[in-house]
């Protein structure tokens, strides 16, 4: 279902899916289609306070598409960990490409959880994107494993006594540095309340593909990276820069930088296939 809206406003709309409603939007009339995924917790509405991704310099050569992944800002979903698996959210945003460009391939867009979301996807249908743009990629593959019983451990404090439990611990934590003038952004999360702790629990199963699966990436990949951030670290970014066949990392390391990414990203679509 597509609600109509003027033509210099974004096109807001709802996809059906197994147990969950998509809500998303479309910004710009022509041109190929892109598709923004955000990172876990968090929405187009959080992105947009938190003023630090602005994607907007790609509605120049593309109708940009964003969405909110199920159980998280507007759109719907249940209490079941297994429908937030990488690969889970990677068939929805599968489905949206084929709701919103079943003709031509897509620019896949994804930070944290979308990273992975896009990755998982453009390797269970290769043929379905163009282009891929990886922004902060999490913690993966054995560097991991610390990390999994903290996520187990902030599913349980959130089953017990709410989100708000975990919005005092992330303060107490800190931004990194990099990110210290937007605390904002790693203390506000955008999630229904009674989905937060499947949402963890699946994050704490889940994981990047292997390295070697990504060796069957052809697509032109920028990776987008940022410093002093344990949860999204510098060697995942190496890494999949080492594995992707046709990869360009580009590392920020200033709040300004981080905030030059729609540009970065738009001159990447820009440029000619390597």
């Amino acid at each position: 279902m597509t609600v109509s809206a003027p033509s210099d406003r974004p096109v807001a709309g709802l996809l059906e899916r197994p147990d969950a409603t998509l809500a998303f939007e479309t910004t710009g009339s022509a041109g190929p289609l892109a598709v923004h995924a955000h990172g876990s917790l968090s929405s187009r509405a959080h992105e947009r306070r938190a003023l630090l991704f602005d994607w907007t310099p790609l509605t120049a050569t593309h109708r940009l598409a964003r969405y909110d992944a199920r159980g998280h800002g507007h759109s719907t979903g249940r209490p079941v960990p297994a429908d937030f698996s990488y690969p889970a959210l990677a068939e929805d945003l599968l489905a949206l490409c084929d709701h919103l460009s079943p003709d031509a391939p897509v620019t896949a867009l994804g930070a944290s959880m979308g990273t992975a979301t896009v990755l998982w996807a453009a390797l269970a249908r290769p043929e379905r994107f163009d282009r891929l743009v990886l922004a902060i990629p999490a913690v993966a593959w054995e560097a991991r494993d610390p990390r999994r019983s903290g996520l187990r451990a902030a599913a349980d404090l959130v089953q017990r006594r709410g989100t708000g439990a975990l919005r005092a611990a992330a303060k107490i934590g800190g931004p990194p540095a990099v990110l210290a003038e937007v605390p904002q952004y790693t203390t506000e999360f955008d999630a229904a309340e009674h989905l937060v702790p499947s949402v963890l629990r699946a994050a704490a199963e889940a994981d990047l593909p292997a390295p070697d699966r990504l060796r069957d990436l052809p697509h032109p990949t920028l990776i987008l990276a940022w410093p002093t951030d344990p949860v999204h670290p510098l060697p995942t970014a190496h890494t999949l820069a080492a594995h992707l066949p046709n990869a360009h990392l580009h590392t920020a390391t200033t709040l300004e930088d981080i905030r030059s990414w729609g540009r970065v990203a738009a001159n990447f679509l820009a440029a000619p296939a390597r």
